[in-house]
């Protein structure tokens, strides 16, 4: 029960914390009016952008977009999961966190998680067991003894076997009478497909157990010992594994990351135990999948806003690749990064078996930016023909285009690039140009498409609730054409309804939004993307009265609503098109005609007005 925390505690705790109190810690703040400002701990920048509203318990960047309450800060600035930044806070006020009074729902998802965990360290003990205790663990145990994995390693890092057989752990829990499908749910075993029963997931590999932070069992990697593939597998996403946040030996390395403000990030196993095992403790591996932005953010809560990210790779064409992914992972999470590229044939765990970890530090310290080594690999591949230097270009266009949140780097960058193939500087910065407008084009598409009279809706909303009951009665969400507004829109009113029924609200919506009340809004919502959006919205200082709300759901329905009638009548003026009904179709035109009268008629009074 150690995760569950009930939501009354979190309400309290929400209530008792002064946000202000918790970013001043990290951010230099001076009072601005109602709210504080500072410089953003999330990106680089010389004025500031970074505002904290101690009457909406919120803090939001206008320069990067990051915004949320007082446990979102948390968890971007320390690297913090929710329970730990709850925790964090807990222990800081003094609100103690009881962990009876489930619901029967909540009772029921804490006790699988409870079970699962309990699985996995059941499957621990058997794979470790199998490892040291069976006849066929002692071809898996000089197989690791040949990697040069020694004893305290395979020890402290719980290594073990999976035997060949396709029953042998499905047995296991059977003997312990534990349930099949609950053990199916851990990605321990998998359902045949005629569903006749069960086989195990792992057989005839070395496995990894997976721990969370808390040292918890979450998964297991395993792998062969031969060249048969897969090479490696992994467990599936499961309750409590996630590979898109899970790195492999994070619970060793953790304090090491923060003593070193530097992380080594590797992509195999036992590349990750060779590091640790040779001295090099701060050092973690993905987990079967490119680095993600939660797992950087994660990192970086460790090794501090100046500490070193190095991605070591073991080929050239590997490490182009992944520096190629990870340029926008590293500049939304505001983070810098290096490569480093091995000697040909050799992996992280070879070449320090081979020259040592003074060796693969001393390499490290000469390892370039990502942009830097694109450059110079790029320069390399093609040469320096004109057709190489439009190749060059070519290759480099995306991802300078993807530094759009550092235009000094991309500036200083472009100009590093034309002087090393001789191009004009002029002619780089359109080609980058381009390839910026195209991505714009694409990915900026739903926020231009977003309607503006729609965002100062759910911005009314936010920071004006005595206007709720008017707007439920207008049913105005049903004419948003956003989706992501209308989702928001809903939970606010569903926020509402649940505060009502909690008695945190009287019937009557109070004629002040109560302290903290958009923080509780934030975490009723739960979804990363949409709370920036309110953390956004919620920090305009825009002045809301009745009538002036009023007016504007007034002229939002009455647009939408004449949109709608001209879409309708045009699909009944094809339909009648079609139908050859000439009588109706003269009908259906002498309205459509009738509607644009209308409608000019109303443009000329407000240029009259005016």
């Amino acid at each position: 029960m150690a995760n569950f925390i009930p939501e009354d505690k979190i309400s309290e705790i929400r209530n008792t914390v002064d946000i202000v109190d918790v970013i001043s810690e990290a951010v230099l703040l001076k009072k601005s009016g109602r709210n504080y400002i500072g410089l953003c701990p999330f990106h680089s920048e010389k004025t500031p952008s970074f505002s904290v509203s101690p009457e909406k318990q919120i803090f939001h960047c206008f320069g990067c977009g990051k915004g949320g309450n007082v446990f979102t800060f948390l968890m971007n600035q320390a690297g913090f999961t929710f329970p730990e930044a709850v925790r964090t806070l807990a222990n800081r006020y003094g609100v103690n966190i009881p962990t009876h009074e489930l619901s029967p729902e909540q009772r029921k998802n804490f006790k699988e998680r409870e079970q699962l965990y309990a699985i996995n360290r059941q499957a621990l003990d058997f794979y470790c067991n199998a490892l040291h205790k069976s006849a066929a663990g002692k071809n898996a145990a000089a197989y690791l003894n040949k990697r040069g994995m020694t004893g305290d390693t395979i020890s402290e890092y719980k290594i073990g076997y999976a035997p060949q057989s396709w029953d042998n752990l499905l047995n296991y829990f059977k003997n312990k009478k534990i349930s099949s499908y609950l053990v199916e749910k851990s990605g321990l075993i998998i359902s045949r497909k005629n569903k006749n029963g069960f086989y195990d997931r792992f057989r005839h590999r070395i496995i990894f157990p997976i721990f969370d932070s808390s040292q918890q069992v979450i998964g297991f990697g395993g792998r062969v010992l031969d060249d048969s593939l897969p090479k490696y597998l992994n467990s599936p996403e499961t309750p409590l594994y996630n590979k898109s946040r899970s790195l492999y030996g994070l619970h060793r390395a953790k304090n090491a990351c923060r003593l070193a403000e530097t992380v080594y990030i590797v992509e195999g196993y036992f590349d990750l135990l060779a590091l640790h095992q040779h001295g090099i403790p701060n050092a973690v591996a993905t987990l079967g999948t490119a680095l993600t932005e939660e797992h950087v953010r994660r990192l970086r809560g460790l090794v501090g806003k100046k500490g070193k990210f190095i991605l070591v790779y073991d080929s050239d064409q590997a490490g182009i690749k992944a520096a190629r992914r990870s340029i926008e992972v590293f500049d939304k999470s505001f983070a810098d990064a290096q490569i480093l590229i091995l000697e040909t044939g050799h992996d992280p765990d070879s070449y320090i078996f081979e020259f040592g970890p003074e060796k693969l530090v001393n390499a490290a310290e000469r390892a370039l930016g990502i942009i830097p080594f694109l450059i110079a690999s790029a320069i390399e591949k093609h040469g320096l023909s004109i057709e190489g230097k439009i190749r060059i270009l070519t290759d480099l266009q995306q991802p300078l285009a993807a530094l759009k949140d550092d235009k000094v780097a991309r500036s200083l960058y472009i100009k590093e690039l034309a002087e090393r193939i001789d191009v004009e500087e002029a002619a780089v910065l359109e080609k980058i140009r381009d390839a910026s407008v195209a991505k714009t084009t694409r990915v900026g598409q739903s926020e231009r498409n977003s309607n503006r009279m729609e965002r100062q809706i759910i911005t009314m909303l936010l920071q004006y609730p005595d206007i709720i009951p008017e707007l439920s009665s207008y049913e105005v969400l049903e004419y948003f054409e956003d989706s992501t507004l209308r989702d928001i829109g809903a939970s606010i009113l569903k926020y509402e309804q649940h505060a009502v029924d909690h008695g945190r609200a009287s019937a009557e919506i109070q004629p002040k939004p109560v302290r903290g009340r958009v923080s509780e809004i934030m975490h009723f919502i739960n979804d990363k993307g949409k709370e920036q959006i309110v953390a956004a919205l919620a920090s305009k200082e825009d002045a809301w009265d009745m009538n002036g709300c009023v007016k504007l759901i007034n002229q939002f329905v009455d647009a939408r609503g004449s949109r709608r009638s001209k879409k309708s009548i045009e699909k009944s003026i094809q339909e009648a098109e079609q139908k050859g009904d000439h009588e109706l179709l003269n009908k259906l035109l002498a309205q459509k005609q009738q509607m644009a009268v209308s409608k000019q008629k109303q443009k000329m009074s407000i240029i009259y007005r005016k």
